[in-house]
């Protein structure tokens, strides 16, 4: 069982997560929080394993955060620092209105392993929260050029249609680019017109002819390359 921790001010979204994650057997919200001094003290208690994390929540009723102490999801995530490399660690997936690159950026360089809008279906978040537990990056498709930019991914690289890509057949590359950007199975079956199953399919190809072992390190490889 993935135990996951809601964080965000509005109760109505809480109460919606919530919602959409109890179909979901493998998952149990064990907790709510609903500003910084709540969810740095139900992370501590808790311990969840992936903690589902608003960008822009407000401080505690008793708190003064300093100037530049960020948005107060990075606050979250710089007071919980300790436990995002614990064993076991603490995992956050920012939830957030805003697709921003200054607040993508923010809270990814203190530490969440992902970031998604509120856009997203109930089905799809259920999956990003599987896949952040397992230690996963996840991004809602179009966000993750953000942070293959703010880190420098393929700084100074050339693209280039090299040995390796040619391997590729010309699908296998469409999957790869797609996959690479952070599109889930189903987004990139939708876009291609294809089925998922076959979008399984070619990815295993890809990783197989590529010599990778996950997406993580696929999309390392497209973004030196600059095929993203």
């Amino acid at each position: 069982m993935i135990r996951v921790l809601v964080v965000d001010d509005h109760r109505m979204v809480r109460s919606g997560v919530r919602a959409e994650l109890s179909g979901a057997q493998d998952l149990e919200v064990v907790g709510e929080a609903a500003d910084v001094a709540g969810a740095v003290a139900a992370v501590e208690r808790l311990r969840p394993d992936v903690v589902l994390l608003d960008v822009h929540l407000p401080a505690g009723p008793d708190e003064n955060p300093a100037p530049g102490a960020g948005s107060g999801g990075a606050q979250v995530l710089a007071r919980s620092a300790a436990l995002l490399s614990a064993d076991p660690p603490v995992r956050f997936l920012a939830l957030s209105v805003s697709d921003a690159a200054d607040d993508v950026i923010a809270v990814i360089r203190r530490g969440a392993r992902g970031y998604v809008t509120k856009a997203i279906s109930g089905d799809d978040l259920a999956a990003a929260v599987r896949r952040v537990a397992e230690g996963d990056a996840v991004f809602s498709p179009r966000l993750a050029g953000f942070v293959l930019d703010a880190f420098g991914a393929g700084a100074g690289e050339v693209a280039a249609a090299d040995d390796e890509l040619d391997r590729l057949s010309a699908r296998e590359r469409e999957v790869m680019r797609l996959i690479a950007r952070g599109y889930a199975y189903k987004e990139v079956a939708k876009e291609l017109f294809i089925s998922v199953k076959t979008v399984e399919t070619h990815v295993s190809a890809v990783l197989r002819k590529l010599q990778l072992s996950n997406r993580n390190e696929l999309t390392r490889w497209a973004a030196a390359r600059r095929l993203l």
